[in-house]
């Protein structure tokens, strides 16, 4: 079977050079489905020469199942293939003149489709020295769906309400795309993947033990994210339409084209979709003393609010390139990706004080239009010196980003028992977000001997982000606007990230071992351009900040990823696994800009221009067992962090022009952070029909530290699991149902409540196995809502909120010039990560 596929692929990607004679003869023909008598496209067929085994010659069918092909004189055994049909010889056939051989008939190879069916269907799980590889199958809850949904159903990771990605609990996750960072990540910011059609995944490889050649950030590991790309040779592609409820319509589609020179790709997609979230707190403000020590009694006892948010998004992304083979061992490939987002939100939020009954109702509203252009170019090359893995990889890339937002806000009072209450001032905001990447990659890697690996390379990431603020608010007597001096601001933040790694990986027998050494400098740089004096900014923030830094850090991350393989020869593979690394964890720029949010007057964000990076070290214990039905993983970790990213809540002494305290949120670096875990997975396919997959993650942490005086040390123990079921039903209809539970958690300030949820999905191919119809239901009983209680020394704040509502989505992908998606094949986007180097 699997000589069968590995021919049938290498013929397709290879035009056989065929030996000249002195006289070249044309044969013709033509290859169709036996039973629907549909042409067959790009169909192999091979000239065997009777005579000289090793002279071989032959082609593929054009989209309409036709073949033209030159052979010299001869007598050849002739063969016709096509993945899942079976193989059809003609021995010993004279060839002496020009020749037609007619249509030729292939039939279907139940047992083969089986197989391949089997293979494709499943959602494997592969350990490699620094990495699992979980190849996500066909996952029909997620048809419709984004990046994030496919996520969230991978083992280990989990995605909040919110759509903040976190990795065996930990939010500081890095973001692959194909290897490297790339703006169909967004720069920092999850949510961009809510934007990107989950049918494009090929596979995620989950990270938590990084070897030397991925960048040290992220401290609880890396996600790697592979993408999609067809390697038929002809012209092939696909349509994806979407629909839903709340408003939802997207398309998508992938063209491809290939040929023995060139790959030319594309990915094209829109996608328009209502998001409306909610929320709801309930605050009730406790008598304190101030810095004086004067006893304080607020202006309202309790505070009610209720928000509502319409978010209207239209998202347009492309990305078009070419690979050309300069040789057949060397080839050149250039894409460029561009992302267009258009937002429009509107929020309503009422407000209710409270003196013992009601004293006053405000309404707020808040308007916000946002357009984002992101493109990137990407440049790679790829020279493989052998067929043993000798290779040089070399990578540019240059990201562009520009996001313009404009926000209206104003309040006005639905009921007040003030006979002159002090009137709201309307406020308008103008930003703007230039943001300019580069990437410098170069990787070498050496294969010594059979059973050993040598790699080396640099990268160099050269970030810049400038923020311009510019706030206006009411003059209340004449109704006109004036700019608010002490928060307009501009903010040039700088990352620039230079790299150098070496390691070097054995197989000794039954032990592998994978060692390496990365050396990083990072320089953090920032100006912020106001129209305040350093002093009066200090005054304003309450703390000293620093208004032009450059920090730079020279760090040393060494890397030991051990396997052992427990397994006998006549068993299925037994392996324990043990790893190593220290990791950074690089403060972004919206952490560092000191200048609040406005989208509430009572509640705000402030960034800290005094964060530090926080650095980490991971040891991890993991062991595989895998039977002919059942795959079982588990792990142990623990991790210390040191300077540690928390995001403290706390008064500012402020208080807004009706009396109510402003409370801050800001992050700091709080010391230590102590994390300790254990994981456990189990893949089940007890027949054809059923597929089983079930994960479980139980994790602890313990963090020690104090801001301004308070201690907000805190221990908290907390786990998620998630459980999924796929069975196909009569009349090839697949169902599948994915439930996940996330247990209770608490801070130093806040007790948040477990959430559950559950999405459905049921699918069947049509037109002949051309299509897919999907109809999914993410969030079935509309329970995936956060409730919390937040306590500090002033209030405690009781709140619930969803950020996006249940889903209805009914999908279609249509094929063209491809078999479904179990005869797939897929490219590795020139990726090549240390998944080569298995042990």
């Amino acid at each position: 079977m699997t000589k069968k596929i590995l021919t049938s692929f290498i013929l397709l990607f290879t035009t056989l050079i065929f030996a000249q004679n002195e006289k070249e003869i044309t044969v013709k023909g033509k290859i169709v489905d036996a039973s629907t008598q549909t042409p067959l496209e790009y169909a192999t067929i091979v000239f065997t020469s009777t005579t000289d085994a090793s002279d071989v010659t032959g082609g593929i069918t054009d989209t309409k199942g036709n073949y033209n092909i030159k052979v010299a004189a001869g007598t050849y055994n002739i063969s016709y293939e096509y993945i899942g049909f079976k193989k059809l010889t003609i021995n010993n056939k004279s060839i002496t003149s020009n020749t037609n051989l007619g249509t030729t008939s292939l039939s279907v190879d139940a047992e083969t489709l089986d197989e391949i069916e089997i293979v494709a269907e499943k959602t494997t799980v592969d350990i490699r020295l620094d990495k699992k590889i979980y190849n996500i199958g066909k996952d029909l809850t997620t048809a419709g769906g984004t990046v994030s949904d496919a996520l969230n159903n991978v083992p280990s990771v989990s995605v909040d309400i919110e759509g903040g990605i976190s990795l065996r609990g930990n939010e500081n996750v890095r973001i692959l795309i194909n290897g490297k960072p790339s703006a169909l990540a967004g720069f920092g910011d999850s949510n961009v993947l809510s934007q990107l059609p989950a049918e494009a995944i090929e596979r995620v490889e989950v990270i938590t033990s990084p070897s030397a050649r991925y960048d040290a950030e992220g401290t609880a590991g890396i996600l790697n994210i592979i993408l999609r790309q067809k390697e038929t040779l002809g012209f092939n592609g696909s349509i994806n339409l979407n629909a839903g409820n709340p408003d939802l319509v997207g398309v998508a589609t992938t063209l491809n084209y290939r040929t023995e020179k060139f790959n030319l790709f594309s990915n094209i997609g829109f996608r328009y979709f209502d998001a409306p979230r909610t929320s709801d707190s309930d605050t009730y403000y406790f008598d304190y003393l101030d810095e004086d020590g004067i006893l304080q009694t607020p202006e309202y006892r309790q505070i009610i609010e209720d928000q509502d948010v319409t978010r209207l998004n239209r998202n347009y992304n492309g990305n078009i390139g070419m690979e050309y083979f300069l040789s057949d061992k060397t080839s050149l490939t250039g894409s460029f990706f561009y992302r267009y987002g258009e937002d429009a939100d509107l929020s309503t939020n009422i407000s209710e004080r409270y003196n013992g009954g009601l004293v006053e109702q405000t309404t707020r509203y808040e308007r916000q239009n946002e357009e984002d252009n992101s493109y990137q170019f990407a440049l790679n090359y790829i020279t493989k010196f052998d067929d043993n893995g000798h290779q040089l990889t070399a990578d540019f890339q240059y990201v562009i980003d520009k996001e313009e937002q404009f926000t209206f806000l104003d309040e006005n009072y639905d009921f007040t028992e003030d006979a002159n209450p002090e009137p709201f001032q309307r406020e308008q905001i103008y930003q703007t977000e230039d943001q300019k990447e580069y990437l410098v990659q170069a990787d070498y890697v050496l294969p010594i001997g059979e059973d050993s690996r040598f790699e080396a390379g640099y990268r160099g990431s050269f970030q810049n982000e400038v923020t311009d603020y510019l706030l206006e608010q009411e003059n209340i007597t004449d109704g006109s606007l004036f700019v608010n001096d002490t928060i307009t601001n501009v903010f040039d933040y700088s990352e620039n990230v230079n790299a150098l790694y070496t390691q070097y990986g054995t197989k000794l027998g039954k032990f592998s071992f994978l060692l390496g050494l990365r050396l990083e400098h990072t320089q953090l740089k920032g100006k912020i351009d106001s129209r305040l004096s350093d002093q009066e900014l200090n005054d304003a923030f309450s703390f000293p900040i620093d208004t032009d830094f450059d920090k730079n850090y020279l760090g040393l991350f060494p890397t030991v990823n051990l396997i052992y393989n427990l397994a006998k020869e006549d068993q299925k593979e037994e392996s324990i696994t043990l790893g190593y690394n220290r990791r950074i964890n690089r403060p972004r720029g919206w952490f560092i800009n000191p200048f609040p949010t406005r989208s509430s007057r009572t509640r705000v964000f402030q960034g800290n221009p005094n964060l530090d990076p926080a650095f980490s070290s991971t040891f991890d214990l993991g062991y595989l067992k895998r039977w002919d039905k059942l795959t079982l993983t588990t792990s142990v970790y623990y991790q210390h962090e040191t300077d540690s990213f928390e995001r403290v809540q706390e008064n500012t002494g402020s208080v807004t022009t009706d009396g109510i305290n402003i409370i801050r949120t800001i992050p700091v670096n709080l010391s230590t952070n102590k994390r300790t875990g254990a994981e456990l997975g189990v893949l089940f396919n007890p027949e054809k029909w059923l597929r089983l997959n079930s994960s479980i993650n139980f994790f602890q942490f313990n963090t020690e530290g104090e801001f301004n005086g308070v201690d907000y040390s805190a221990k908290n123990t907390s786990w998620f699991a998630r459980f999924s079921s796929k069975v196909t039903l009569p009349a090839k209809i697949d169902w599948q149902t994915n439930a996940f539970y996330r247990g209770a958690r608490s801070d130093a300030q806040s007790d948040t409540d477990g959430i559950f949820s559950m999405d459905l999905a049921f699918s069947k191919e049509i037109f002949k196995d051309k299509a897919t119809l999907s109809l999914n239901v993410r969030d079935v009983f509309n329970s995936r809502k956060r409730n919390s209680v937040t306590t500090t020394a002033t209030e405690r704040v009781t709140s619930e909120f969803q950020w996006r509502q249940r889903q209805i989505t009914l999908s279609m992908i249509y094929r063209f010039n491809q078999k479904k998606d179990r005869n797939r094949g897929s490219r590795n986007n020139n990726y090549n990560g240390d998944d080569e180097f298995e042990g």
